[in-house]
């Protein structure tokens, strides 16, 4: 009998005692975009490991979508029911950094902060309010066997728009079932990107340096619409999608594109012929401009648990673990120093390209009206695109409703 009583404590306390450790597990919610099912193994490695080193800490994963995951944000930020962690592109924390709902953490990565890259669009007011963790650019992809059959050489480069418009014409004349480039159709967060490295090349700008003054109505803003335009006609507009969807099936000759594509061309047609280059300039690869972006991971201001969610944001951005998912992703720039320069990622097909072609990218404006002034952009190029302004009359306008922003 008193074996048995002892024996009954000691299950009680031990119960007890489990059932406390569950009470005391903080739970940290991490909300990202990386929804891919061949890339959400990494983000799962990542989480699990993490969850390994910090036994009291649990990772609560929920997926969004690029599509609506900004108004998601903004309206769970809005509520209060926002997540510990949030992925946000680098254009959208000056908007969610200057209403206050992100956590300042200047002083927890000064020491650390030297060995990352692209700071600049987690600065407000000079203050640091997020973590730089994949970064990106698009460079242009070709078609060799398409160029062949339209008269040029298989490892042909464009070096000015005018031989890439060339070109594409030629391919785009081949016959009914090719198209000599692929332009994005009206795709939010997607389709201006195509157009800044023709405004930036062109020396058009969106705002001023002191960003109060809209500057799209410019000679070299119009002039690097119109040729866009002139360019998109030249073969097929659809969605990113699906003009990958064409590319990978060898009928488009040109398509600009992130290093996303070359997961899938080696996931789907591991055999395909294709080619990278850098998106050339006006009169050459001397002006040659791209959309330089990025993941950023942040802190909710509201977040009960900073310490544990900024050991999560290290754990994620770490050398070794941003190493691991550029590797498995496919993903040629990261934000760390020393991961940029492994052996192993340098080794990978076609991202010398993109490495050259982060260096001449740039990022929008840092504004916290950005994501609006986006979308007026936006309609610009599809107004124009879709032939119901003129390129002039499209940038007129779209600098009148950008003025009204910035006036608010």
């Amino acid at each position: 009998m008193k074996r048995y009583l002892i024996a009954t404590l000691i299950t009680s306390l031990l119960l007890l005692s489990c059932g406390g450790d569950r009470a005391n597990i903080i739970t940290i919610s991490w909300w990202q975009f990386w929804t891919d099912a061949g890339i959400k193994p990494a983000i799962v490695e990542i989480i699990g490991d993490f969850e390994t080193l910090h036994p009291g800490v649990k990772v609560e994963l929920v997926d969004l979508t690029w599509a609506d995951g900004h108004d998601k944000i903004a309206i769970a930020f809005s509520s209060g029911s926002g997540p510990d962690v949030v992925e946000l592109g680098s254009d959208w924390i000056p908007e969610f950094s200057a209403s206050g709902h992100l956590a300042n953490i200047t002083k927890r990565v000064d020491s650390i902060k030297a060995d990352y890259m692209m700071w600049d669009p987690a600065l407000y007011e000079e203050e640091v309010y997020a973590f730089p963790w994949i970064l990106g650019t698009r460079v242009l992809f070709a078609n060799p066997e398409l160029l062949v059959r339209a008269g040029y050489n298989a490892d042909f480069s464009p070096l000015s728009w005018h031989e890439l418009k060339k070109a594409a014409q030629e391919i785009n004349r081949l016959d009914g079932e090719t198209f000599g480039f692929g332009s994005n159709s009206a795709e939010r967060h997607r389709l201006y990107k195509k157009f800044l490295p023709f405004l930036w090349a062109n020396g058009g700008s969106i705002l001023s340096s002191d960003a109060r003054t809209c500057l799209l109505d410019s000679p070299e803003a119009i002039q690097a619409l119109e040729f866009y335009i002139e360019l998109c006609h030249t073969g097929l507009t659809d969605t990113q999608r699906r003009l990958e969807d064409a590319f990978i099936e060898g009928r488009i000759g040109f398509v600009i594109s992130g290093d996303w594509l070359l997961k899938r061309i080696a996931r789907e047609k591991p055999d395909m012929k294709f080619s990278t280059h850098m998106i050339p300039g006006p009169d050459g690869l001397e002006t040659s401009s791209s959309f330089a972006g990025g993941e950023y991971l942040a802190i909710n201001a509201d977040c009960k648990h900073k310490d544990e969610a900024l050991a999560l944001i290290r754990h994620i951005c770490s050398p070794d673990n941003q190493l691991l998912f550029c590797l498995w992703n496919r993903t040629a720039n990261p934000s760390s120093r020393k991961a940029a320069v492994d052996s192993s990622l340098l080794a990978q097909p076609h991202f010398d390209t993109f490495v050259r072609q982060m260096k001449t990218a740039r990022m929008p404006p840092v504004h916290t009206k950005w994501v609006y002034i986006e979308d007026r952009l936006e309609k610009a190029i599809e107004a124009a695109l879709y032939d119901t302004k003129s390129p002039q009359q499209a940038m007129i306008d779209a600098k009148k409703e950008i003025r009204e922003l910035l006036d608010k």
